[in-house]
């Protein structure tokens, strides 16, 4: 293991992938930071490296051994480290994206209900538990600050699609909510789910345990590639893309169904520059300017 100057750890696995963690909490100040550094590694087109992958407070690069040594690396990462010690200069080149929810949809809430053994609630279901711990008065309240900011995508997690995002808040405005106690061995497709403070969508039906709250209408990987938006990659997410959940109800998930069903479906989406500065400065106004260019797309 080798110490970077600004107390990151850096450290090898085997002769193909280079690992750093710059902490052991998770904020996200620092996953933006991690954002930085990687998207400026990237932009280096060191030969040799095969895959950046950034995390919640680390990142690891795997490298093609034949063409660079993984020690060669050091130097870089250890300038890069110097150049975003202060990131509020980072202007990342980003997307916002919209994902209609059925938040309190009747498929995640029977399967919630089905592992109270598992959860610290035996009485309320994961949205009214979830709401009573943030201290809100209803579940309504709980679902405006869901959807009212957006989120950031800072992990792309162990199966394909599944992205782990924080929200574009001050860290008082941060929801919070521990996983089951015990993971189910069921989560519906597209289930919503809140663990710690990450949101997340399960691509695929298995197991889980975040706290459910909701469903998407539609999907964040499409192997077969039927909807425009996954014609070049069957993953929709991609880290340091920006998500808005849009509360949707019963009818219009149901419309948003058969247009999916059908192909026909298009995300609302648009490139923003995400500058950290701006955001940092004022953070719910600048959410404000990014909701309004996903408004004109």
């Amino acid at each position: 293991m080798i110490d970077i100057p600004d107390g990151s750890r850096l450290s090898f696995g085997g002769e193909e992938f280079v690992f750093v963690e710059l902490t052991e909490h998770m904020s996200l100040s620092g996953a933006l930071r991690i954002q930085a550094i990687t998207e400026a590694l990237a932009e280096l087109g060191i030969d040799g490296i095969i895959d950046i992958c950034p995390s919640n407070a680390s990142y690891m690069v795997r490298i093609d051994p034949d063409r660079c040594d993984p020690r060669s690396l050091r130097e870089p990462l250890v300038d890069l480290h110097r150049r975003f010690v202060d990131t509020t200069d980072v202007v990342l080149s980003t997307e916002i994206l919209e994902v209609p929810i059925f938040y309190d949809d009747p498929w995640t809430t029977e399967t919630a209900m089905r592992f109270r053994d598992r959860h610290q609630s035996r009485s309320e279901n994961d949205l009214e538990y979830i709401t009573r711990i943030n201290g809100f008065d209803s579940t309504d309240e709980f679902v405006t600050a869901h959807c009212g900011n957006p989120f950031i995508v800072t992990f792309m997690c162990f199966v394909p699609g599944n992205a782990e995002s924080m929200q574009l808040v001050p860290d008082a405005m941060q929801l919070q909510a521990p996983k089951y106690v015990r993971p189910r061995t069921d989560t519906p497709e597209r289930a919503l789910g809140h663990g710690g403070a990450f949101a997340t969508i399960y691509p695929a039906r298995g197991a889980g345990g975040y706290q459910l709250i909701g469903r998407a209408a539609t999907p964040v990987f499409d192997l077969s590639r039927r909807l425009p938006d996954f014609t070049d990659d069957p993953v929709l997410a991609k880290a340091g893309m920006i998500v808005k959940y849009r509360r949707i109800h019963h009818d219009e998930y149901d419309a948003i169904r058969d247009e999916v069903g059908i192909g026909a479906y298009r995300y609302r989406r648009a490139p923003v520059q995400f500058g950290l500065a701006g955001f940092f400065a004022d953070p719910l106004s600048y959410n404000a300017s990014l909701l309004r260019e996903l408004a004109d797309a």
